[in-house]
């Protein structure tokens, strides 16, 4: 009889232990702390073919603050056309559905952000990218949620030498839009000033915030679109990521659309790339934006993964935009007087909107 007791006690341990490890998606992104991750996959074979379409076995396994873990078979990527020509590691995508019952099944497929090469300069790279992330989630919850995390890299077959540095994952656009009880909307083109008014103007701000001016909503280029379901005659609205360009992040390989390149010389320079608004609208937009300012200047100040240089410049570079929102005349100068303009003959240019 105690054999048969024994024997219930460690299997309901087991199980108890087995559905510790089942990770919430959603308490997943709210938790702010570092997720320590081993990553296994064909290395080599994904750094020799990295404009391969296909994905490859992997294994990861995540541990967590509290000591736990989970594991489970993935399958792995390469995702970004200008990474995959010009890093060493290009930006991953894995797919968690190779195990159905596994512990981290549920978050389907999901974009990863890590360094372009091994080292601690790229590492800093991805902390920032992740800061301006973060940046976004405390002006609009219309964001993707980012978990940083510590990734040991290492080659299933052996051939190429392991290295780690910090990385993030990002939530899956259904998870957001869901999150705000809408959907991603898909195959019909939006000019810019067909979507949300209010929520344009925001992420316009957010833009110029980071000095991003690689984006485009008719193109989707690095923009979602999500809307309600019920109702596809509301206008949707912008979700802006891919930052890894950006004047915050500010990275060595960074260039500047040769359609800019009369405007600005670096990405360190910023330019609105949004359409005109009234100063009505923008003071409303730029009140959030003065309340948020001191958790946003926490953010970076706080961080334990950014070096005291980096915090000092980026806090610098934010202060630059509070300088030019607070002062009418210049946010007449670049959000109203300097906003772009349609085309003649057509609603909105695509070539317009790039």
């Amino acid at each position: 009889m105690k054999k048969i007791f024994s024997f219930l006690f460690i299997a309901l341990l087991f199980n108890l232990s087995s559905f510790a490890q089942k990770v919430d998606k959603v308490k997943f992104y709210e938790d702010e702390s570092t997720v320590n991750v081993n990553l296994e996959f064909d290395m080599k074979d994904l750094l020799a073919k990295k404009a391969l379409d296909r994905y490859l076995p992997g294994m990861v396994t995540m541990t967590f603050k509290d000591g736990s873990t989970a594991s489970q078979k993935v399958e792995v990527t390469a995702r970004g056309n200008f990474r995959r020509e010009s890093c060493f590691m290009p930006g991953l995508k894995i797919n968690f559905r190779k195990d159905s019952t596994g512990s981290l099944s549920k978050f389907k497929e999901v974009k990863l952000t890590n360094g372009c090469s091994p080292g601690d300069d790229p590492g800093q790279l991805v902390v920032k990218e992740y800061l301006a992330y973060k940046i976004y989630n405390l002006l609009t919850d219309m964001s993707l949620r980012v978990r940083f995390m510590k990734i040991s890299f290492k080659d299933i077959s052996g051939k190429r030498k392991p290295y780690t540095q910090y990385g993030f994952l990002i939530e899956d656009i259904d998870d957001m839009a869901k999150r705000n009880k809408m959907v991603e909307v898909e195959g019909t083109q939006y000019y810019t000033e067909q979507t949300n008014r209010d929520q344009m103007t925001l992420v316009t701000l957010f833009q110029y915030l980071i000095g991003n001016t690689d984006w485009s909503v008719p193109a989707y280029h690095n923009i979602k679109l999500i809307g309600p379901k019920e109702d596809r005659n509301v206008r949707p609205y912008v979700v802006a990521y891919d930052f890894d360009i950006c004047g915050l992040v500010d990275p060595p390989y960074a260039t500047i659309d040769e359609q800019l390149q009369d405007k600005i010389s670096s990405v360190r320079e910023r330019l609105n790339r949004g359409f005109p608004r009234t100063m009505e609208e923008l003071k409303l937009a730029v009140g959030l934006f003065n309340e948020r300012k001191e958790r946003i200047i926490s953010l970076v100040k706080n961080n334990e993964h950014l070096s005291s240089r980096n915090k000092s410049n980026t806090v610098q570079y934010i202060e630059d935009f509070y300088k030019t929102i607070n002062d009418d005349r210049e946010l007449k100068r670049v959000f109203v007087d300097g906003g772009r303009t349609a085309l003649v003959g057509t609603t909105q240019s695509a070539v317009a909107s790039r």
